[in-house]
């Protein structure tokens, strides 16, 4: 098949003359462009669990269930989107993936900043804004595909690491900046007025447009610099070829371990302003949930990034193993600590404590994971790749399923602690997979 104009002429990156001559460059400009456009896609994709939590204060009088709903829709979207996404990189080449899929943000930024101007909009118009913010979680399945095919094999934990690491800083950085932008006028009256906010009594101005706002600019220089730079690698399938990862056993067993993982830490970062809100929001001079919801995506996307060389030194499937045991750890903890049903404020310090360690460990694993499936798949990078953005699509349901799941445990028994037995339960599960079949001695797919 001829290669099509945007597509290099050739690609052998297991070739060491080939590589050092030529590859090297190329790879780690691709690497560079779509991990700054992902950093971008996470953070748009969460940009509602920073906005929600800001609309009663401002006189958007919403249930707490239909807040859990907004915080649930993004992850909704992007699950589905990334069903559609793993097949893209394949058909359409990385260039017009990415640049499109930068693009394609602009819309729920847009709408989601006009529409906490206007006083009256609809639940249901921030249901399909929410919704729409999933384009950002969606395209995560187009970017890990593309990437795991420019790199050779012994750097692939490496590459995958850091940039799924670095991606999901995004989460941190809509969590962090939100509530500083929020404050003042930005481009002046460019872009709004103010919004009067009412917190415990006392009022105060902010510009809650600018936390969608500020990221326009962005995603358009990068969609551009996307469109000019970027080049595909010449490895086309049909959707009916690129099925055949479902014949595959393994494909579904690394799903549950990715769920795990990666649905645990966006699970996990979704909620947790609200959990905060929820669980300790009652107390006097209680605690602002923006003020610490960015430090659990922080750490976990910083070990991503750390744990990447020592995934590839180490291997993968010991590292899931420890993410898993010290997840089940975390929620024992939170579940039977007494941290979800406080009798005061002076738990909270434990709360956080024990939230960031859960993080903490998500990080690891996901670099872990993402060091695995390439091994696993070894016979072919072409379904190692589908198999990585399949995986992704599935696991990025976290924020839909904790969502929906802890909105309906709160209203059900007025907690959390349902749920985080759950999450203890299904980590054993995957844990026991992920020991025998990757970790073990004798283990079928050593990892």
């Amino acid at each position: 098949m001829k290669p099509s104009a945007d597509s290099l002429p050739e690609w052998r990156p297991e070739d060491v003359d080939f590589w050092e001559s030529t590859g090297k460059r190329v790879a780690w400009r691709t690497f560079w462009i779509t991990t700054f456009s992902l950093v971008l896609s996470f953070a748009t994709w969460f940009v509602m669990s920073a906005v929600v939590v800001r609309l009663p204060g401002i006189g958007f009088a919403f249930s707490e269930t239909e807040l859990f709903w907004l915080t649930a829709m993004p992850g909704l979207a992007g699950g589905s989107l990334r069903l559609v996404h793993m097949f893209l990189v394949p058909l359409f080449g990385t260039r017009k993936v990415i640049a499109v899929a930068t693009f394609a943000k602009l819309l729920p930024c847009l709408g989601l900043g006009f529409a906490v101007m206007t006083p009256g909009t609809p639940y249901w118009m921030f249901l399909v804004l929410a919704f729409l913010v999933g384009f950002g979680g969606g395209d995560f399945s187009s970017f890990m595909p593309s990437t795991s095919l420019f790199f050779p094999k012994r750097l692939l934990g490496t590459a995958l690491g850091i940039q799924a690491g670095i991606g999901n800083f995004g989460v941190s950085l809509t969590q962090f900046v939100t509530p500083w932008i929020i404050t003042f006028a930005v481009a002046g009256a460019m872009w709004g007025a103010p919004q009067e906010m009412t917190k415990q009594g006392k009022t105060s101005d902010i510009w809650l447009q600018n936390a969608a706002f500020w990221y326009v600019p962005f995603l358009i220089v990068v969609g551009t610099v996307a469109w000019i730079w970027l080049k595909s690698v010449p490895v086309k399938a049909s959707v009916r070829e690129q099925l055949d990862i479902f014949g595959n056993k393994h494909t579904y067993f690394c799903t549950i371990t990715y769920i795990m993982t990666f649905g645990s830490f966006s699970g996990l970062a979704a909620v947790f302003p609200l959990m905060i809100r929820g669980i300790y929001g009652h107390f006097e001079n209680a605690p602002d949930p923006l003020a610490y919801a960015f430090y659990g995506p922080l750490i976990g996307s910083a070990m991503r990034v750390a744990w990447g060389p020592l995934t590839d030194k180490f291997g993968g499937a010991i590292w899931t193993q420890i993410c898993g045991i010290g997840l089940m750890a975390g929620c024992a903890v939170l579940v039977f600590g007494g941290l979800l049903t406080p009798h005061s404020a002076d738990q909270f310090p434990w709360f956080v404590a024990v939230m960031l360690a859960m993080f903490f460990f998500t990080g690891i694993g996901n670099a872990a994971t993402f060091r695995q499936y390439p091994v696993v798949f070894s016979h072919s990078p072409r379904q190692a790749a589908g198999v990585i953005g399949f995986t992704a699509a599935i696991a990025a349901y976290g924020p839909f399923a904790f969502s929906m799941l802890m909105g309906w445990c709160k209203s059900a028994t007025g907690h959390f602690g349902a749920f985080f037995v759950g999450l203890m339960i299904f980590c054993a599960f995957a844990t026991a997979i992920n020991w025998w079949f990757y970790a073990r001695r004798g283990a079928e797919k050593p990892s």
